[in-house]
């Protein structure tokens, strides 16, 4: 065996084991092993400040000796403290002067460890929390350590990490508070906004938003239970509340479009019935009467709407197309009609002014034979060629009047009478059309105008058939 091994077999067991520690008796900063050093890590120095403690009583001359311990004659290896001397080993072979170098060895890594942890709790690596119960342990431990070295200086260090922490404890406790505050007003804002789109009708803005909102919800920190309970409760009625109405909304809306699908089926069913009419003008109208009821009925549901519209459409368009076919054949027809009557009209004008009677009568009756079997003509020409062929109409039975009463014993009378009416009937017609006329009535105005033309008319022959009575 070496000369300076520390434990021959067999001696008595030491108070500390000399032996270089295993991996398993390290000592550790929480759950780190810490490895024995023959020198301070980092130019980390062991502390030695405030003077050392007085060497104990009874120390011979010659013994090894350090400012924080010594190892008396029998082996026995003392810690210098405060409080006086404490054995904190034996070393029984080999020379004194390395027992203490390896008790102070062992200091060493005790400064370490304390190192290692004041570095942790300073950078925030560890709670609050656990960097106490850490400082707490290591505390402890220094008042059994067997080792060398100014353990009062390790102890006023801890110490003062642990005012570190509680600092460090007190300005997580106001960042907490700050955060739950940050925290407790955004969730009441996200129940405000809630509860309005839970009182609006947004059905789908509003669904995506609140999804979004809790999302949100979730991110954010739990305040105190009951606190963040009554918040939680509120928000979750807002999104209940909105959820129940929604659902009552569309559920409300598929039976609307139930009913809307059941009254367009009656609309197609009457339209499609509708398609071969020829009655052009009322079945027209009744089109337009079935699309204001189509538009004021709503939105079917999406599968069916598209196939009633278009059954209800092309039904419309069945009807429109021969509608149109048969208007165009007609107008057609009455462009045709319009042309013979025109030429017609020429050849009764022509009769005027009547110089025999008889001739003009059967000329005329030729004419209206051939005015009849024209046909129609445009509407908006009916009434001028109309006004004009009972011009000549007129003017011929006032002939066929005036021959008739000439010979008549009372002719004379009545043909006095028939001109001063005529005159009378002229004089009116005249004021009616200055009032038209000022009124800018211009249909009345054109009315008196080819009355007052008719009548005049009448008057040239009424007075001619008075002036033969009075030959």
């Amino acid at each position: 065996m070496p000369l300076d091994d520390p434990m021959p077999l067999d001696d008595p067991v030491p108070l500390d084991d000399p032996v270089p520690m295993t991996a398993a008796q390290q000592p550790t900063v929480g759950s780190e092993p810490i490895e024995a050093m023959d020198a301070p890590a980092d130019g980390v120095e062991p502390s030695t400040a405030g003077p050392p403690p007085a060497e104990a009583d009874g120390a011979e001359p010659g013994e090894p000796t350090d400012p924080w311990g010594r190892v008396g004659d029998d082996g026995t290896v003392y810690l210098r403290t405060a409080d006086g001397e404490r054995a904190v080993g034996s070393w029984q072979v080999g020379e004194p002067a390395k027992a203490l170098d390896y008790y102070r060895r062992r200091y060493t890594a005790l400064v370490v460890e304390v190192d290692l942890l004041e570095r942790r709790i300073r950078s925030g690596a560890l709670a609050p929390d656990e960097a106490t119960a850490s400082v707490r342990r290591t505390r402890e431990h220094l008042d059994d350590a067997q080792v060398v070295g100014d353990l009062a200086a390790l102890a006023a260090r801890l110490d003062t990490l642990l005012e570190v922490i509680e600092v460090r404890r007190a300005k997580r406790k106001a960042e907490r508070a700050k955060a739950m505050e940050a925290a407790r007003r955004t969730k009441e804002l996200l129940i405000g906004e809630s509860e309005t789109i839970a009182a609006g009708s947004d059905w789908r803005g509003g669904a995506d938003r609140l999804r979004a909102m809790l999302e949100q919800w979730k991110t954010l920190p739990r305040l105190e239970k009951r606190a963040d309970d009554e918040l939680w409760h509120r928000f979750s009625a807002a999104r209940t509340t909105y959820t129940r109405r929604r659902r009552s909304h569309f559920a409300e809306l598929a039976d609307k479009r139930d009913d809307a699908k059941d009254v367009k089926e009656k609309l197609v069913a009457e339209a499609e019935g509708l398609a071969a009419s020829t009655e052009w003008g009322a079945t027209a109208a009744r089109y337009r009467a079935l699309m204001t009821q189509w538009k004021a009925t709503g939105p079917a549901p999406r599968k069916d709407e598209e196939s009633l519209w278009q059954r209800f459409r092309g039904a419309q368009d069945t009807f429109f197309a021969a509608r149109s076919a048969t208007l165009s054949e007609r107008d057609s027809a009455e462009q045709t009609s319009l042309g013979a009557k025109e030429q017609l009209l020429v050849e009764a004008e022509a009769l005027l002014p009547v110089k025999d009677l008889g001739a003009a009568k059967t000329a005329l009756r030729s004419i209206e034979e051939r005015w009849a079997a024209a046909g129609r003509v445009p509407r908006e020409a009916m009434t001028r060629l109309e006004g004009r062929l009972r011009k000549v109409e007129e003017t011929v039975r006032a002939g066929e009047q005036a021959e008739w009463t000439r010979t008549s014993p009372e002719a004379l009378a009545r043909a006095e009478a028939t001109v001063t009416q005529l005159r009378t009937s002229i004089e009116k017609l005249e004021k009616q059309r200055a009032a038209a006329q000022s009124a800018g009535n211009a249909r009345a105005e054109a009315d008196a105008s080819a009355a007052l033309q008719t009548r005049r008319a009448w008057l040239v022959e009424a007075e001619k058939t008075l002036a033969e009575f009075r030959r």
